[in-house]
């Protein structure tokens, strides 16, 4: 069965950087693809990055880009975000969230399967 179990959560001060891991298991033959979400109190949730494994085709939502980078670590199975230039409105419970297919990241419920999610605070 497919399972993703992020890590890395924790508080950070404004302006700072924080990298999330993703724990991957279960996808048959490697072929999948991993997205990030986050979800802010009384927000929706938000796409933030996606990664593609055939071919490491990444996407990124418009808030994100220049300050969030995705990446993955083939040999662990193991899926980052890098998040730097940190902001107070980034604090939401972050998701990594995963598929067969590499559904638009504004379809967050296209997406089949999803993490526990991990928390991040960005302090003033």
């Amino acid at each position: 069965e497919v399972r993703l179990v992020e890590s890395g959560g924790g508080l950070v001060q404004a302006g700072g950087s924080l990298r999330l891991s993703c724990a991957a298991s279960g996808f048959p033959f490697d072929d999948y693809a991993v997205a990030w979400f986050r979800q802010a109190p009384g927000k929706e949730r938000e796409g933030l990055a996606s990664i593609r494994y055939s071919d490491g085709t990444t996407s990124y939502a418009d808030s994100v880009k220049g300050r969030f980078t995705i990446s993955s670590d083939n040999a662990k199975s193991t899926y980052y975000l890098q998040m730097n230039s940190l902001k107070p409105e980034d604090t939401a419970v972050y998701y990594c969230v995963g598929d067969f297919t590499t559904y638009p990241l504004s379809e967050s419920t296209w997406w089949n399967y999803w993490g526990q999610g991990t928390q991040v605070t960005v302090s003033s």
